[in-house]
């Protein structure tokens, strides 16, 4: 799916971008990102078209995704490690 696919599906659902990818709990800057590859992954395109079809029925989406209570993912790994001191905290 494009970007602009990928956008008028979330037009259809009365969704903007910082609220779809804070309600999915991505990133928006990683969201904006395909934006720049032209493509949307597979994953993201199910989503905002479920999102679609789902306000088109009638039903709230918002409802459904926020009582699966998603966390953020944390940025972890060897760039993000927190030195002090000189010690590496974990």
């Amino acid at each position: 799916m494009t970007f602009i696919e990928f956008k008028k599906l979330l037009l259809d659902a009365e969704i903007s971008l910082p609220k779809f990818s804070n309600l999915i709990k991505v990133s928006e800057k990683n969201i904006q990102s395909y934006k720049k590859k032209g493509d949307v992954p597979n994953t993201i395109a199910v989503i905002a078209s479920c999102f679609a079809a789902m306000h088109k029925a009638g039903m709230d989406y918002r409802q459904v995704v926020e009582l699966l209570a998603l966390e953020a993912k944390k940025k972890e790994g060897v760039g993000f490690t927190k030195k002090k001191m000189g010690k590496v905290e974990e």
